[in-house]
C-alpha cells in the first residue's frame, strides 16, 4: 500500500472525472506518494496547517499505470532524507486502485502525530 495527500475538492473531481491527477502530474511528470512510515514527514512538511485533506491508501499492484522508487525531489525536510526511495506513480490514479480515502485532520496545532488507519 502506498498513500497520498491531496484535498478533498481534488478527490471529489477525481470521482467525477474517473481518475486522479495530481498537478505534478502535469509539472513533473508524476504523482508524489509515500509510505506509511514517510506520510507523516511528508505532511508536516508540505501540508502544515491545512484542512480539509484526505488520504488515499492506493494499492500499488492496482494501478494501470507504472510505480517508480526514488529518492525525493526537492531538499531534504524535516523527517525526510534524501536517501529515502518514495514511490512515484507516472500516470493517473486510477479510481479502482484506491482502496480506502479517508479524513486526514491535523491536531490543532496544525500538524500530525498519527495516521488514521
Amino acid at each position: 500500500m502506498i498513500l497520498h495527500i491531496t484535498t478533498r475538492a481534488a478527490w471529489e473531481q477525481a470521482r467525477a472525472i474517473g481518475e486522479y491527477r495530481a498537478p505534478s502530474l502535469e509539472t513533473e511528470g508524476f504523482i508524489h506518494c509515500s509510505t506509511e512510515t514517510q506520510a507523516l514527514a511528508v505532511a508536516n512538511a508540505f501540508y502544515r496547517g491545512q484542512q480539509d485533506l484526505v488520504l488515499l491508501l492506493i494499492d500499488e499492484a492496482g494501478l494501470k499505470d507504472p510505480v517508480k522508487w526514488e529518492a525525493p525531489t526537492g531538499p531534504p525536510s524535516e523527517g525526510i532524507s534524501a536517501a529515502d526511495s518514495f514511490p512515484h506513480v507516472y500516470g493517473p490514479i486510477n479510481l479502482a486502485a484506491v482502496s480506502s480515502v479517508l479524513d486526514f485532520v491535523p491536531d490543532t496545532d496544525g500538524m500530525w502525530t498519527s495516521l488514521p488507519l
